[in-house]
């Protein structure tokens, strides 16, 4: 086997009707140069039986148990810990790359030298036969459309949207001093404007990279919004983001963040806090809207018609 040029951190728990797809996934790549970490965190169900069946049949998969969940982002520390390839990437182990993701990303971190590459992605929806990938939405496309390499966050503002860890491959010593937050929810979005800002440069591809799977039975965290310790991570993820692209005086970046939070992040945040029973919830939601109305950069952002109507803006 030739030596591994990626490796690829995938965490699970509880993902054993995903998992085999997630690894298949992986044998489908066109480039053949990766390792994976399969990191079952504390599963109750068949995840660990899932992921060590793959690594006795292929030598390229290695099984990490955590005995009890550990989360998340610490489960991808725990996978980062042990990474010893020139490139490392994450997938989640209820999600899929696309055949030519993993050539793709490291041709081009090999052509250009960037930090890292990030690429599209897409939802997989269950449509009553199956999970079906749909297409590309607009922010994203705005994000990484067209092809950009070594480029900055000051040169385009709009790759500010693209949160997600596993939408990205990084050169390994950029995760030297890096790691992702431990015991919360959303433990990429601030992790993502901090690899933005502090990349020496940055490539961006247009390429479907995965495919993200929406649960049927609701179970991701992004379907989870209405439970209110969800709500305060996420509202503080998106806090934390806005800050750091703030700190490094990336202007138009904080706009582009505002724009997309205000059109798509608040609108269903809106929705559930009408009809929510507990009034903390509408208490957290207005207290983060006011935050970014006292914004500086809220004056040249351009809120959801509708949302601003709403809200007396």
């Amino acid at each position: 086997m030739p030596a591994p040029l990626v490796t690829v951190v995938v965490p699970g728990r509880d993902v054993a009707a995903f998992a085999h797809a997630a690894i298949a996934s992986l044998q489908a790549q066109s480039e053949p140069r990766w390792r994976a970490l399969l990191l079952d965190d504390g599963s109750t169900d068949d995840t660990g039986a899932i992921f060590d069946a793959a690594a006795r049949d292929d030598p390229r998969f290695t099984v990490v148990h955590n005995p009890e969940p550990l989360g998340l982002g610490a489960a991808r520390n725990v996978g980062l810990a042990r990474v010893d390839t020139p490139f490392v990437a994450f997938l989640d182990g209820d999600d899929e790359f696309t055949p030519f993701a993993l050539a793709r990303t490291t041709q081009t971190l090999q052509r250009t030298g960037s930090d890292f590459v990030a690429g599209a992605y897409v939802r997989s929806r269950w449509d009553g036969a199956g999970y079906r990938p749909g297409r590309v939405q607009p922010w994203v496309s705005a994000a990484t459309d067209p092809e950009q390499l070594r480029t900055t966050i000051h040169e385009h503002p709009p790759a500010s949207a693209n949160v997600v860890a596993w939408s990205k491959v990084s050169r390994s010593d950029f995760w030297q001093r890096r790691r992702f937050p431990e015991g919360v929810a959303y433990e990429d979005q601030i992790l993502a404007q901090e690899m933005y800002t502090q990349a020496r440069a940055f490539d961006l591809i247009p390429d479907v990279l995965v495919r993200w799977r929406l649960r049927a039975d609701g179970t991701s965290i992004t379907q989870s919004k209405a439970q209110l310790p969800v709500l305060h991570d996420y509202l503080s993820a998106l806090r934390g983001g806005i800050d750091v692209l703030r700190r490094a005086e990336a202007h138009a970046a904080v706009v582009a963040r505002l724009d997309l939070i205000l059109s798509m992040d608040v609108p269903p945040l809106e929705r559930i806090a009408a009809e929510h029973p507990d009034p903390a919830y509408r208490a957290a939601l207005d207290d983060f809207l006011g935050e970014l109305r006292a914004l500086p950069e809220f004056a040249d952002a351009r809120p959801d018609p509708a949302l601003a109507a709403a809200l007396g803006w």
